[in-house]
């Protein structure tokens, strides 16, 4: 049998809603200015403005690598670093690209549930204004993280209190922004600027855009050089249009709630279901789409054979499935029903 259509691989893998492609067509006609002075930029940014708080500043970027490289750039000396997990996407999957392009170093914290706490960044604020050492100058957590969990809301107002107590500023890369919100049942700014949250990478590929992320300062001051960081970051579209309408579309009736409630509730579906097979382990609490899981080591290539996915820890045998906006659940049940007969095989 051949690999299915959708698998579990990355919600990155998923296709384009088809809301958002109507968006794209109707964006797709005439001549507008370039550079983000068309109606649909202007349309996209009263919505954010609508839905995060008249006073934020937003900006649209190609993709998250940029959009948290420029703007943690754009918020940082060139002495500055910048904490965060351990697992984070900043220090993990970016190639090295903060440090090279925004000239930040990293500060990478063990973080065995994917998140940081006030307590576990002290440790790394005892040498601030000592000239021998960087100085850390932002906090940068992961929401939904890395491994699925999802931060409260408490816990991301202790940390931005922590933070903004010593001087620091607060990022959030909210590549599943969408995903934390709805599994903590809140509205996005309360997920955000409304816990202290200084600068947001706000994340649509992962919610059904076809590409592009938006940088969204809810502190106005810390927007002053940004657009200079965009530009020198190369994440400055000349046809911003095309980005920015899909955005409209997103926060228009709702679509990034749909989006993220579905695939929250097709992992939580997964989820449940697997647990009920024996030999497989849910290891991480499952907060927003994904789930990781221990399987017998043997188990994996069949299973991946017809549906992807990719391992997390392939020495432990531990893998990460991740669900989509266009996740149906007959994906899942079948899914679970290979696991279920590969196991049996004992494989």
């Amino acid at each position: 049998m051949g690999i299915h259509i959708r698998g579990f691989g990355s919600d990155n893998h998923a296709g384009v809603h088809e809301e958002v492609m109507q968006a794209l067509s109707r964006a797709n006609v005439g001549h507008v200015h370039s550079y983000g002075d068309d109606p649909h930029t202007e349309e996209a940014v009263a919505k954010f403005r609508e839905i995060l708080g008249a006073e934020v500043e937003v900006f649209f970027v190609f993709n998250g690598t940029g959009a948290n490289v420029t703007a943690l750039g754009s918020i940082s000396q060139f002495y500055d670093a910048v904490i965060c997990a351990e697992g984070a996407h900043l220090n993990v999957d970016e190639c090295g690209a903060p440090e090279r392009v925004a000239g930040v170093k990293l500060l990478s914290v063990p973080a065995p549930d994917g998140k940081l706490t006030p307590e576990s960044i002290t440790a790394y604020l005892s040498g601030r204004g000592d000239e021998h050492q960087v100085r850390p100058g932002v906090v940068s957590i992961t929401q939904s993280t890395e491994l699925g969990t999802v931060y409260t809301l408490d816990e991301i107002r202790a940390l931005a209190d922590c933070a903004h107590e010593r001087g620091l500023r607060v990022h959030v890369d909210g590549a599943r922004i969408a995903n934390a919100a709805v599994s903590l049942g809140v509205e996005l700014r309360q997920a955000t600027g409304d816990c202290g949250v200084d600068v947001l990478s706000f994340g649509g590929t992962k919610n059904g855009l076809m590409w592009g992320e938006a940088v969204v300062f809810f502190n106005a001051e810390l927007a002053t050089h940004y657009r200079y960081a965009r530009k020198q970051g190369m994440q400055l579209a000349s046809k911003m249009r095309y980005v920015a309408a899909q955005f409209a579309a997103l926060l228009t009736d709702d679509l990034w709630r749909r989006n993220a409630r579905h695939a929250n509730a097709m992992a939580q579906h997964l989820a449940g279901r697997v647990r009920q097979i024996p030999g497989v382990e849910v290891i991480y609490p499952v907060e927003a789409n994904a789930i990781f899981a221990r399987l017998p080591l043997p188990v994996i290539p069949v299973l991946q054979r017809e549906f992807f996915f990719y391992p997390w820890d392939a020495a432990k045998g531990e893998v990460r499935w991740m669900t989509s906006f266009d996740t149906e659940a007959y994906d899942v049940e079948a899914f679970v029903a290979l696991i279920e007969t590969t196991m049996a095989k004992g494989t």
